[in-house]
């Protein structure tokens, strides 16, 4: 994953909290074209649903819009912004909850042509399986999964964005291994 690098953060920063308007902007623009990618996929794993994830993606970025003249420095920015995605997601998620539970999507990859269409029929299977399975998972198993096997964050950035020591990640991240296996060795 290809996060902001020090120096274009701390410049970015730099020009939210004490540019023109037009230049706060532009500084928001760069960070929304840099970040938009990786907060949207995660965003879609732990919301489960494409309409839920840019929905998710649009109030992560409208706060972060909003706060980023106020952002102290005090953590990395996509680290930042990775935090408020999380909490972004969950929050839909908890209103999808409330609405009534819509079912999740599977991936709506096109087939490459020629692809045998019962080996076509079996990934779209497995793909749903998996997407169930992990659904099923305790929400704070999949948000360090997801940001780990997803995003490819390394534990400590884990760590920071969901507010937890390095160990809890890693005991997170085990659990959850091992619970996505079972539950998905049980829908076998």
């Amino acid at each position: 994953m290809a996060l902001l690098d020090t120096q274009t953060e701390l410049a970015l920063c730099a020009q939210a909290r004490t540019g023109s308007r037009a230049e706060r902007d532009e500084a928001f623009e760069q960070i929304f074209r840099e970040l938009r990618a990786q907060v949207f996929a995660l965003c879609l794993h732990l919301t489960g649903g494409r309409a839920e994830a840019e929905d998710a993606l649009q109030e992560c970025f409208l706060s972060v819009y909003q706060a980023i003249g106020s952002f102290r420095g005090e953590a990395r920015l996509a680290t930042w912004v990775y935090r408020i995605a999380v909490r972004s997601a969950l929050s839909v998620k908890a209103r999808r909850r409330e609405r009534g539970h819509a079912p999740i999507e599977a991936a709506s990859g096109t087939p490459a042509p020629g692809d045998d269409p019962e080996a076509q029929a079996a990934t779209r299977q497995d793909v749903g399986r998996f997407l169930d399975a992990l659904a099923r998972l305790p929400e704070e198993h999949r948000v360090v999964l997801s940001l780990f096997a997803v995003e490819g964050l390394d534990h400590a950035q884990i760590a920071e964005i969901v507010g937890v020591p390095p160990g809890t990640v890693w005991s997170r991240l085990h659990n959850a291994r091992k619970r996505l296996g079972a539950l998905m060795a049980r829908t076998e």
